[in-house]
């Protein structure tokens, strides 16, 4: 397998902004053929990479954009959700997606397995990457060393021990980007253009940003809040 650093999909996200195309469930814009729109409209405005969850999302996205693709699939109602089998992630990796996007927390997987085996077996069966998403620096540190080919500040402030903060966790960022032999790439509750620069500035290799691009619900919230009319 060609190793990470050399890999092309991590080359062309170097220092440049991955998008987040996803929805929730139960809203109107949870449809593979309109989150396919999404990352076709956010390609346009100039995504080095798109990051996506669900198969059939997946493949639509493949399909239509040549675009590095990191993928999951989300699955579950317990804590870890982001593709938390190695079955999962053997079906993102179908996709065609690039990099596979997996819970990289201390937390148990439903399968048994742990995060090194899960790593490993993608590997080897699939010639993919593997990304691991983690909350804290200790998470951080155990994911490079399991074999994961890129780290995620993805789930900080999202597990139950780690900080939660109203943007992006870049000292978590700094310290994992400094000491890990792999690319870190910061993810999680980047708001504004000023955030996502911030975080290269401290290390990150790449920026993934999704709410605050990609989210019409949420953004059209931070708006309303903000706006008051005398007497409403």
């Amino acid at each position: 397998m060609t190793s990470a650093a050399e890999h092309p999909a991590l080359a062309a996200i170097r220092g440049r902004l991955v998008v987040s195309c996803q929805a929730y469930p139960g809203e109107p814009m949870r449809d593979p053929d309109t989150m396919c729109r999404v990352a076709r409209a956010v390609a346009a405005g100039g995504a080095a990479g798109i990051r996506a969850q669900g198969l059939e999302d997946l493949r639509r996205i493949r399909a239509a954009l040549d675009l590095p693709l990191i993928g999951l699939w989300k699955d579950g109602d317990g804590d870890v959700f982001i593709t938390p089998t190695l079955d999962h992630a053997l079906a993102v990796a179908a996709t065609g997606a690039d990099i596979v996007a997996v819970d990289g927390t201390c937390r148990p997987r439903p399968d048994g397995r742990t995060l090194a085996e899960t790593v490993k077996a993608v590997h080897e069966r699939t010639g993919r990457l593997v990304m691991a998403d983690v909350s804290t620096y200790e998470e951080g540190i155990a994911a490079a060393e399991a074999g994961a080919d890129v780290v995620g500040t993805t789930l900080s402030g999202y597990t139950a021990y780690s900080r939660p903060g109203p943007g992006p966790d870049l000292e978590l960022v700094a310290g994992l980007a400094r000491d890990l032999p792999v690319p870190v790439i910061a993810e999680g509750r980047v708001h504004t253009a000023e955030q996502a620069a911030a975080a290269v500035e401290a290390g990150a290799y790449a920026v993934v940003v999704g709410t605050a691009i990609t989210h019409p619900t949420t953004i059209t919230r931070w708006f309303a809040d903000r706006v008051t009319r005398p007497g409403a």
